[in-house]
């Protein structure tokens, strides 16, 4: 229990630090200073839809995977549980919508916002390719392998994956 709560820790505060880059520093640097935010159900559906996918994706690499989502503290155990169960990067996937969300509510720098996270979406897509998953193909092995046969990258499953492995599941 006291590994799991470090590693809960340790995920928050790199959780925090990552996701208050590119949801308060980079969108003020964007706008030149303050922000004009302009609330609308749309902005706000979307951002808490993101910020719950996000939260929700720090604890399972915490809680399952005993890391955290930063490379230099990664998971110990492969996480194929709650939302990684329908797609391999939800929590990529919950951050472009928080920021899609935010592009709305930020209508003087919505175009900016929208750029940067399309921009990101290529960027994240190269990383994953290139480095996430040769990493994890060769510190799991066969269950990563298993487990990208059967998740996309992208695109959610319409039924949960049914992983039998001793990947971090329970």
């Amino acid at each position: 229990m006291g590994r799991k709560l470090l590693a809960l820790l340790r995920s928050l505060a790199v959780g925090t630090l990552f996701v208050s880059i590119w949801t308060w520093f980079v969108p003020r640097w964007i706008a030149g200073g303050e922000l004009q935010p302009q609330r609308s159900i749309p902005a706000v559906v979307l951002m808490s839809i993101g910020g719950a996918i996000v939260l929700r994706c720090v604890f399972d690499f915490a809680w399952r995977g005993l890391g955290t989502p930063a490379p230099f503290d990664p998971p110990r155990r492969l996480v194929v549980s709650g939302l990684y169960r329908w797609v391999r990067n939800p929590m990529y996937l919950g951050m472009g919508i928080f920021l899609v969300g935010e592009a709305l509510l930020l209508p003087s720098i919505t175009r900016d916002m929208l750029r940067m996270t399309g921009i990101l979406w290529v960027v994240v897509t190269l990383l994953i390719v290139l480095y996430e998953e040769p990493t994890l193909l060769r510190t799991f092995g066969d269950d990563y392998e298993r487990y990208c046969r059967n998740v996309r990258r992208w695109l959610p499953r319409l039924t949960p994956f049914d992983n039998q492995t001793t990947a971090a599941v329970h």
